[in-house]
């Protein structure tokens, strides 16, 4: 019996560790700690939501299909600031609007790969990254990461086989949090465009990149459209999730390709989803430049109370961005502690288990920690709880 696609990959994590909520009661004075997942649960400022609110009145086009790649002038604006914050030259034709992110890396596979071909990936990955390889027949090769969690471009060489059509890296990552260095890419641009393969990066988390410089310099190579093809999200920036708006960076000709496959799925992004980014890009930069502070804080709490698990045998593998990713010092897989915090602890986070493949270990001794919808006083009580385990 043929096997369908979507019967080739595994549910979806998120959806399933909310099952495990079902029939959980929280006594009081211990309300759920939900740290399961990276995306804001505030809907956006008070400004943008009165500035959508007149879109939706006023503007006609709002409400009707547009361009496949895009609201030009939000091409125009990723460009404009792309190239201001990189150092790099990036036109608005190299820039293609998407639903969301998660699209724009379905998309950019679909480009590259045919039946049986294979995209490399670090492990612990961004299961939906897998979940789509799945799906489209691709076979997804786990490259190991070493100390701090960052992938070795040289050890990636060695898993390039002549079915190999990409190199595929989130920085800041998901699930660990890591920012990779600057020369880390400038070495995986190197081998990719040495061996003929594309290099997608996806920087959802670029806004919540702690380092002051940009994180890279691939953007200044005059050529990095012949290698690189940069993803990324509006929703965590301006809290546009339920509006779905990513991006895809690339050479023309990649999204003309790309157009293809984006007017057979949606047709259009959101209009009124990019009318908002647009409008974020444009008049909220202090206040993203707070919200990136107060990530950048609340990172600080984690490292801050850390100390408090490592005393029982807890292990910080990694915290940035939205995430901290940990080792826990109990007997049993993570796929098993990770229900049970809910009943015992009130706490509702994921397993490394599913950010694995099952022929890599590791996974079982590993959690993901989301930190970015609790504050510091949520820091706290979240390791008042994870101190107090006894199992």
């Amino acid at each position: 019996m043929t096997q369908t696609r979507t019967a080739s990959t595994f549910a979806p994590p998120v959806m399933e560790a909310r099952r495990w909520l079902e029939g959980v009661e929280h006594p009081n004075g211990r309300p759920l700690i939900n740290v399961s997942q990276a995306a804001p649960v505030d809907p956006p400022p008070a400004p943008l939501r009165e500035a959508m609110a007149q879109m939706v009145m006023e503007d006609a086009e709002a409400h009707l299909y547009g361009p496949v790649l895009g609201l030009p002038a939000l091409r125009a604006e990723v460009a404009r600031q792309w190239t201001a914050s990189y150092g790099g030259l990036v036109g608005p034709e190299q820039v293609a609007i998407t639903s969301g992110c998660n699209q724009a890396f379905a998309a950019a596979i679909a480009t590259l790969c045919a039946e049986a071909d294979e995209v490399i990936i670090p492990v612990p990955y961004y299961f939906n990254h897998r979940m789509w390889l799945d799906m489209s027949g691709v076979r997804t090769v786990a490259l190991e990461t070493g100390d701090g969690m960052v992938p070795s471009a040289e050890r990636a060489a060695e898993c390039i086989t002549e079915r190999t059509r990409a190199i595929a890296l989130v920085s800041p990552n998901n699930p660990c949090g890591v920012e990779y260095p600057e020369e880390t890419l400038q070495a995986f641009l190197n081998l990719a465009r040495e061996k003929g393969i594309a290099l997608i990066v996806d920087e959802t988390y670029r806004d919540f990149d702690s380092r002051s410089a940009p994180p890279h310099a691939l953007f200044a190579d005059p050529d990095w459209d012949d290698t690189l093809i940069q993803l990324y999200s509006f929703s965590k920036a301006y809290r546009l999730t339920g509006h779905r708006v990513g991006a895809v960076v690339a050479s023309e000709a990649r999204l003309a390709e790309i157009e293809k496959f984006l007017d057979t799925v949606a047709i259009c992004p959101n209009q009124l989803g990019q009318r908002a980014a647009l409008w974020g890009m444009q008049n909220l930069g202090g206040w993203l430049a707070g919200e990136r502070a107060e990530i950048l804080d609340r990172r600080a709490a984690i490292e801050e109370q850390f100390p408090r698990l490592a005393a029982k045998g807890w292990e910080l593998l990694g915290c940035g961005a939205y995430f901290a990713y940990v080792r826990h010092p109990f007997s049993m897989s993570s796929a098993e502690l990770a229900p049970r915090l809910v009943k015992e602890a009130g706490i509702l986070l994921l397993p490394g288990t599913i950010f694995m493949p099952d022929d890599v270990r590791g996974g079982e001794s590993q959690l993901r920690i989301a930190f970015a919808n609790i504050d510091r006083a949520g820091i706290v009580a979240l390791f008042d709880r994870l101190a107090a385990l006894t199992l």
